[in-house]
Parts: C-alpha cells; structure tokens; sequence
C-alpha cells in the first residue's frame, strides 16, 4: 500500500506579519514548524506501517523551498520519502486552489491507497484542505479520524469523534483521511532516521511539472481573498466575585440580566 501524508510549514511565533498589500503571512525569515495537526496524521500512518512494514508513506508539502526542512523532518520521523511543491505560481494560494495543486500531486504520484491530511492548520483554522483534495480527487473522505484498522481488500475501519463521542465507518480506499488529536502524541526522529534525512533527495515539482493551469492556482485561481486584516480590540479585565458560591451565582444572574443575556 501506498500513503501520502500531506504536512503543511507554519509560523511557530505568536508575532506574526502580513503582507498589507497581498494581505498574506511573511513567511520570510520567520521559523516554522510542522503544523500539530499534520504531525498526528503522519503519526497514525507511521503506526500503520510499524503494523505493516510494507507501507509506504510519501509526506507531501506546497510551499516555498525553506519547507524542505519539515519535510526531512518527516523522513526523520519514519516517512520513506518526500516531495515539495514548489512555485511561484502557488504564491498566495487559498484552501481552493491549494487543494488544487495537492490533487494534482497525489495524481502524479499515482497509486495512492490513503491520503492523509492534519484536521485543520493552525494559521488558517478553516479545515478545507482535506475535504478539498478528497473532492478534486472524487475520492471518499472521512474527517476527525483518530484511528483506522484495515480489514483487507482496501477496505479500513476509522473511528471518528463527535461531539458526543465517536462512529466508527467503513471506508474503501482510496480516499482521504482528515485526522484530529490522537491519544498519542507524534513520536520523535530517530538518530538512524536522522541520518537518512540528511542523505534524502527532496524531489521539488512546479506547476508545469504538474501540468497545471497557472490561473487555477495562486492569488488569480482564489476564489477567496482576505480584504483586511487586523489585531481585534484589547478586551477589559473582568469582574472578581469574592464570596460564598451561592451568593456569587445570585451576583452573576443579576449581571447577566442587565447584560439581557438571560
């Protein structure tokens, strides 16, 4: 079986910038981490090939060449190889055109059981990216997984949570995976993983190595565009209660009708 593993750099800094023209991160010269969400869906497929050694995990990432970096990380990690996408023509991508050009990676790939995505990622928040591969690909998806059994017959049991617990669903590869926090955290490089890292050949494809329209892609295949952006208002401190629990609930129902919230 084959899995691609889609990873995504982010900023690791709580003083991020825009771009105010383009109304997009500057990535330049910021460090970047692997976003935490991809890191759990690289880690349910590493435990599925430590159940079946012969699986194997391509990471795949649509950046600038800095996130090379993550990506020999990955392979650090257990993956077996790994390929970037990279152009300027993917500059400014939103959710849309990103899961565009990921598609059309997994496509040039070929022979891809499982494509697995991190739920959502951490500086956009919007989770589309999954369900969006799975949907230019026309393949099934399953999103919030945190576990997945194979049965045989490309067919894989997934255990996905809900707001009042979880379901367990029946999916037929291939098809996409949007995973969420396991009960496990991803596990660490090894040394002999390491040292393979370094020896890797990051295969870097191009928008005309993936035969893509240049206008599906980029600021001018978004649909979407941020118009403005800025800090919200600095909200004031809250009131303290200093009383006994039953005296204090009487207190809060008393604002919270002034405040007509009742």
């Amino acid at each position: 079986m084959r899995f691609v593993v889609c990873i995504k750099e982010v900023p690791d800094t709580a003083d991020v910038k825009m771009d105010p023209e383009r109304n997009t991160l500057i990535r330049a010269g910021v460090p970047s981490i692997i976003n935490p969400f991809d890191a759990y869906a690289l880690e349910l497929a590493l435990q599925k090939k430590d159940a079946e050694p012969s699986i194997e995990i391509i990471t795949l990432s649509m950046g600038p060449p800095q996130a090379e970096k993550s990506l020999r990380e990955t392979i650090a990690m257990g993956a077996d190889s790994a390929i970037l996408i990279t152009d300027m023509a993917f500059a400014g991508s939103d959710t849309w055109a990103t899961s565009t050009a990921l598609a059309a990676a997994v496509r040039k790939i070929g022979d891809v059981d499982l494509v697995f995505t991190g739920q959502q990622a951490i500086d956009g928040d919007t989770a589309q990216v999954g369900p969006g591969v799975a949907e230019f690909l026309g393949w099934p998806q399953a999103i919030f997984i945190r576990s997945i059994e194979h049965r045989g017959d490309g067919e894989f049991h997934t255990q996905r949570i809900t707001d009042t617990g979880y379901e367990t669903l029946s999916i037929k590869a291939p098809a996409v995976l949007s995973v969420t926090k396991l009960l496990k955290d991803p596990r660490l490089p090894s040394l002999r993983g390491m040292m393979k890292s370094k020896k890797a050949e990051i295969e870097q494809w191009s928008a005309e190595d993936l035969a893509i329209d240049p206008a599906l892609v980029g600021l001018d295949g978004s649909p979407t565009r941020v118009i403005k952006t800025f800090p919200p208002e600095r909200r004031e401190g809250g009131v303290m209660l200093e009383c006994e629990p039953e005296e204090a609930a009487k207190k809060l129902a008393e604002a919270l009708k002034e405040m007509h919230l009742t």
